[in-house]
């Protein structure tokens, strides 16, 4: 796996490119104007899109109907001499649907525990939580 990042003004703007020539541009949000996300926010985005695929993979599996699916993601960071990592991570996934509220739970948790290697990468130093809401009720 390979990515690419490259300056695209002259100050803070990135554009960062998979090998399929897909990208997202970074930028420092702290700044006005700011065109991308800040690299913390796209960690957090990175734990919303690999959980999700994991969830809504687990459910078409298990022939679940899916009419709507959402994520929340908040991060709480700490200093740490001049760095400000995560402490803690909470997803809250929102479904819709003819989904068994169950299996909407067993499909967070093995995400979590078993396939999300975004959350896996952190997990040793960060503390990752989730909610499940099925048809707008909490499991």
């Amino acid at each position: 796996m390979k990515i690419t990042l490259n300056r695209i003004n002259d100050d803070f703007l990135f554009e960062c490119t998979n090998s399929q020539g897909n990208s997202i541009l970074l930028d420092n949000t702290s700044q006005p104007g700011a065109k991308g996300v800040s690299p913390m926010e796209s960690v957090l985005m990175a734990v919303a899109g690999c959980s999700g695929i994991d969830v809504v993979s687990i459910l078409k599996k298990q022939r679940q109907e899916i009419t709507d699916f959402k994520a929340e993601v908040e991060g709480e960071r700490v200093p740490i001499d001049d760095a400000k990592p995560f402490k803690s991570i909470l997803v809250k996934f929102f479904l819709e649907g003819e989904i068994d509220p169950k299996k909407a739970q067993k499909a967070a948790e093995l995400s979590f525990e078993k396939y999300c290697s975004v959350s896996k990468t952190l997990e040793p130093n960060v503390q990752i939580g989730y909610e499940v809401y099925v048809n707008k009720e909490k499991i």
